[in-house]
């Protein structure tokens, strides 16, 4: 059941989350209601930020796909190590 809540935030900060949500596909009451259940959340699978859930398993790795391999050449371009 939703009930309606009513909040006093700063203009300019509701326009540019106005326009995120937009960005997004979504409505910035979808966008409150994920940050408060992330707020209250008690599970670890709760706990995962609503975005990163959004993607979880539509990445497909190959089988061969070293992650170690790929940080350390990541750090290597970036920092010169």
């Amino acid at each position: 059941m939703n009930t309606k809540l009513t909040l006093s935030l700063d203009k300019e900060i509701i326009e540019k989350a106005k326009i995120y949500a937009k960005g997004t596909g979504r409505s910035l009451s979808e966008m409150v209601e994920n940050y408060f259940k992330n707020l209250v959340s008690t599970s670890k699978d709760e706990d995962i930020h609503p975005k990163v859930k959004k993607i979880i398993g539509r990445i497909k790795l190959p089988e061969d796909f070293d992650e170690e391999k790929i940080k350390a050449e990541y750090h290597k371009e970036k920092y010169g190590l």
